[in-house]
């Protein structure tokens, strides 16, 4: 195991596996009992940005979360595209493997919108998994409303190549810091299990090619909001409204379009709500799935 991996993110390592797909290696963790929940991560880091809420879910449901390449403890080969329908195909891989029927999911950042590809795929009528019901934290819901700073764009350049890889662990926490709110910023020890995730298995070679999720979605714009637009699965929005990125202004978005639209608002949170407000969290995905899953008897 490498040594720049912290003892949290170790402890996370050891209660998974690294399996593999498409000739890569990635990391898979599976936990708890009931109804199969996918937990799908965000950019920059990986599954282990459920730890604080893993405990509490797994309560109620078999949990299931894996590292997608290009994060986290999973492999990050330069030649991959590590495009949205990538991390779908993947993901649908993983729930065929495990040959569930149907489950809920729950997504964060990047994970969104590979949330809102799979739901297409449903609603194109792809025999796929059925998907009960859908809990999504702050990310991109719609594109057009997403505000990504300059490091981003910066990243997803033709600069990105040069940006990325010369990244100092300072400048890293300089540029998470503002992500969370005021008084929920990270101590130096989760910025340290972000970098370690980030940096394992060379990952600043990629960082640049994985962040250019953000552009592609513009394009798939359309096809990942017509599930929302249609309310073809229950959806519950957890936002926090703090975040610069797809905070409040996503919340306003989302209901000029969706106006009954299910939405939690956790003023003062910043972009990881599941990080920054773990027990608020985890009783409104509760709440919300229970009430799901009653609904289907």
């Amino acid at each position: 195991m490498s040594t720049e991996l912290t003892p949290g993110v170790q402890e996370w390592f050891s209660h998974g596996k690294l399996v593999a797909y498409r000739g890569h290696k990635v990391f898979v963790r599976v936990g708890g009992s009931g109804p199969a929940l996918l937990l799908i991560h965000g950019y920059p880091t990986a599954s282990y940005d459920w730890h604080r809420i893993w405990s509490a879910l797994s309560q109620l449901h078999t949990l299931i979360a894996v590292d997608m390449p290009g994060m986290g403890l999973s492999e990050k080969p330069a030649d991959l595209a590590y495009s949205i329908k990538e991390h779908a195909d993947l993901h649908e891989w993983l729930i065929a493997a495990m040959r569930l029927k149907r489950l809920s999911l729950m997504a964060h950042d990047l994970g969104v919108s590979v949330a809102q590809e799979m739901l297409a795929r449903r609603m194109a009528g792809e025999p796929l998994a059925k998907v009960d019901a859908v809990v999504m934290l702050n990310g991109g819901l719609f594109p057009e409303a997403y505000q990504p700073r300059l490091i981003l764009r910066m990243l997803s350049s033709p600069l990105g190549a040069l940006i990325g890889p010369r990244m100092s662990r300072r400048a890293f926490g300089r540029t998470i810091k503002p992500l969370f709110g005021q008084n929920t910023q990270p101590g130096e020890a989760l910025l340290d299990d972000f970098w370690g995730m980030v940096t394992h298995n060379q990952g600043l070679r990629v960082t640049h090619k994985v962040g250019r999720f953000w552009r592609e979605r513009l394009a798939l714009r359309d096809r990942l909001v017509e599930p929302l637009l249609k309310r073809a699965f229950p959806l519950l929005f957890i936002n926090g409204t703090s975040d610069p990125n797809s905070g409040q202004h996503m919340v306003d978005r989302y209901r000029a379009l969706v106006p009954d639209a299910s939405v939690v608002c956790l003023d003062g949170t910043g972009h990881w709500p599941q990080l920054e407000e773990p027990e608020k969290v985890a009783a409104h995905a509760k709440k919300f799935l229970a009430a799901g899953a009653a609904s289907e008897h």
